[in-house]
């Protein structure tokens, strides 16, 4: 098969490969569909130190079942599906609990840290456990379905937020993952929803998928801005998804007390954080990891249109395009959101 591989850092390549093997708990999915994951772009330059070269990346994508192993259960050859991106065993502690994402034994497909090497979906073929494998339904685009393992991330997140109807929401970072936060804080029951960033086109397709406010903190102060639109108090609850230590300051303080902060963003792995006014003002504080059986959910969502992808993505391109993709995303090229590839 061909597949775009990370033969070293900084170089991608269109390499012939060998089909994946099977297991009998695995089925080999003849990929249609898999988009470039920011995390996947920082992987380029060996940044976030979980993807050594070689390997092949990608963790969101859709296809066809192409073979089966024996213990596959209800899957079979042509089953349009996706699979999560989180490899869980099943088994210990916290599997037991459901908190699969927590998974002690937990792999990512794509990635490569150094323990262990599990080749991802920028290729023809790609080989996953079944039991993190789904149905898709007939009508949902394959281009579309590449994008579940963004929205599942934005739905857990929303999940973990002690929402009640008609809250205040206020989403610090208008990108991928914090526009789909704002259709799942709306699907949820949030009234006001606003959202806070620094590039115009972002808040704008924000306003269109479900903000009713937005604001440039390049130009305005986001944190009198939401105060200004709830009554002085601050907003009910806040999803931080930047990772950065002025958004999340941002965030807390734009909350009313006795708020909840839900942190999804991750850049940095050490931030200044605003311990006092979160400990004085009594903030609730969650981080929320990837995502825990939200499939399902995720794939209704898309299904009804409760959550619309469609406006997010850039590009569709054939994976061959791949490295001149990737390089324009690592370059930071204005506009652009989401790439699916198609192999």
């Amino acid at each position: 098969m061909n597949a775009l591989l990370l033969t070293e850092y900084m170089k991608l390549e269109m390499s012939p490969m060998p089909e994946p093997e099977i297991g009998p708990d695995d089925v080999l999915i003849r990929v249609r569909a898999c988009g470039i994951c920011g995390s996947d772009v920082h992987g380029l330059d060996g940044s976030t130190g979980r993807r050594i070269p070689p390997l092949v990346m990608g963790h969101e994508a859709a296809g066809e079942v192409a073979a089966t192993g024996a213990n596959a259960g209800d899957l079979h050859p042509g089953d349009r599906v996706t699979f999560d991106s989180t490899i869980y065993c099943g088994h210990c502690f916290y599997c037991g609990r459901g908190e699969v994402n927590l998974c002690d034994n937990r792999q990512v497909m794509g990635v490569s840290p150094g323990p262990y090497r599990r080749h991802g979906a920028f290729a023809e073929y790609v080989a996953a456990p079944a039991h993190i494998c789904y149905h898709l339904p007939d009508a949902l685009p394959f281009e579309h379905a590449a994008m579940i393992e963004a929205v599942s991330v934005a739905v857990h997140a929303t999940n973990l937020t002690p929402i009640r109807l008609g809250d205040s929401a206020v989403v610090v970072g208008a990108g991928m993952i914090g526009l789909l936060a704002i259709q799942a804080l709306k699907s949820a029951g949030c009234g006001r929803i606003m959202a806070v960033d620094l590039e115009a086109n972002r808040l704008a397709l924000a306003l269109k998928l479900g903000a009713t406010d937005a604001v440039n903190a390049r130009e305005h102060d986001p944190v009198e801005f939401v105060r200004a639109r709830t009554d002085g108090r601050g907003a009910d609850v806040a999803m931080e998804v930047v990772g950065a230590t002025d958004p999340v300051k941002t965030a807390v303080a734009a909350l009313r007390k006795g708020g909840a902060l839900t942190l999804v963003g991750n850049l940095a792995p050490q931030i200044d954080f605003p311990l006092q006014s979160v400990v004085t003002r009594q903030i609730r504080v969650t981080g929320s990891c990837a995502s825990c059986g939200e499939y399902p959910q995720c794939i209704e969502m898309l299904a009804t249109g409760a959550i619309q992808v469609e406006p997010l993505i850039s590009a569709k391109a054939p994976l061959t395009e791949g490295v001149e993709w990737f390089r324009r995303l690592y370059a930071r090229e204005g506009n652009l959101m989401k790439v699916i590839l198609r192999p």
